[in-house]
């Protein structure tokens, strides 16, 4: 039986990654899917792939998001799911970013989230409801070197996360994912260099890293009715990085290193 049959979702930063590997298995668990990304060519080839729609949009862009969520509940027939996913990433030591770097993190990573979720909610309620996860990251509740603004911003979504949860119960369940160390496009620099992420696998207590399609299994779960007594909770998924004597701070600061070097 396919736990999303009839269900319309949406899926933020869903031509890649994490949203693209949660996007596939909403639409092989029946769901229809509408893609929005900024990256128009992929959100496209996304959307072909699930037989979904896609939505080229900026999620810090208030008033694009709301075209594009209305134009994929149209679409849809309705909206009752949303994996509010999109985000952006950088490492470099508080000094060194710029403002307008932080600027464009805390845009894309918080308000772009508040943005997808005041479109998102509406459309919902007038559909009797659903279920949003959001992405926010372990860096959210334990920060690390060089994530200064990414990590302040990822802990916003957790917040929001619990206000949304509160405020639109009992009809919307609202709850978020902290991935650790994920292999994605976004993070891909800390794979290339073998032995970078020794320091990592040591202190992990599951010994790797993990995958996209682990983190959307866990997105699934939250958005399914397997977890309809869930709400406003926080799921880390770092294969026990996060526990006392983690390794990944001695790799943060020999790329910092490196940076100040170059």
């Amino acid at each position: 039986m396919q736990r999303f049959a009839g269900r319309c979702a949406v899926v933020t930063g869903g031509a890649s990654g994490i949203g693209l590997a949660a996007a596939r298995k909403l639409a092989q668990e029946g769901a229809r899917v509408a893609i929005l990304d900024l990256k128009r060519e992929a959100a496209e080839s996304a959307a072909k792939e699930l037989g979904g729609f896609a939505f080229e949009v900026d999620v810090s862009d208030a008033a694009a998001v709301e075209r594009a969520m209305a134009g994929a509940a149209e679409q849809l027939g309705g909206l009752h799911l949303l994996f509010n996913n999109a985000g952006i990433g950088a490492v470099r030591t508080l000094h060194r970013y710029a403002p307008e770097d932080v600027d464009r993190l805390v845009r894309v990573n918080l308000i772009g989230a508040f943005n997808a979720l005041r479109a998102a909610i509406p459309r919902m309620l007038a559909g009797g409801g659903g279920a949003i996860v959001n992405n926010a990251s372990a860096s959210a509740s334990q920060p690390v070197r060089g994530e200064s603004p990414y990590a302040a911003a990822k802990a916003g979504v957790i917040a929001l996360t619990q206000s949304a949860a509160l405020e639109y119960g009992p009809k919307i369940r609202v709850n978020c994912v902290s991935p650790g160390v994920i292999r994605t496009p976004m993070s891909e620099g800390l794979f290339r260099k073998p032995g970078d992420l020794d320091p990592v696998l040591a202190a992990t207590p599951l010994g790797r890293t993990g995958t996209a399609d682990e983190v959307a299994d866990a997105v699934l779960f939250l958005l399914s009715e397997e977890a309809r007594f869930i709400t406003g909770q926080d799921l880390v998924i770092d294969g026990g990085l996060g526990l006392p004597g983690a390794g990944i701070d001695q790799t943060i600061r020999a790329l910092l290193a490196k940076i100040e070097r170059s």
